[in-house]
């Protein structure tokens, strides 16, 4: 699995960072998605799923 995120659709909401802490977190200054980890564990792959689907602005993009 390889995972991108666009900063420029973000909207900052944390559903990502709820559902998926070890791949994704938040700036400080404006809680705009930065990506941790691109190639995630397999056993992580559900909540990373979870993240893209829930995501308000569709700005995870998923690669399997």
């Amino acid at each position: 699995m390889k995972v991108a995120v666009s900063q420029e659709k973000c909207i900052a909401a944390g559903h990502c960072v709820l559902r998926a802490e070890q791949v994704f977190d938040q700036r400080d200054d404006d809680g705009v998605v930065v990506l941790i980890d691109e190639n995630p564990a397999a056993e992580q792959a559900p909540a990373v799923r979870a993240a893209a689907e829930f995501c308000p602005a569709q700005a995870i993009q998923i690669e399997d």
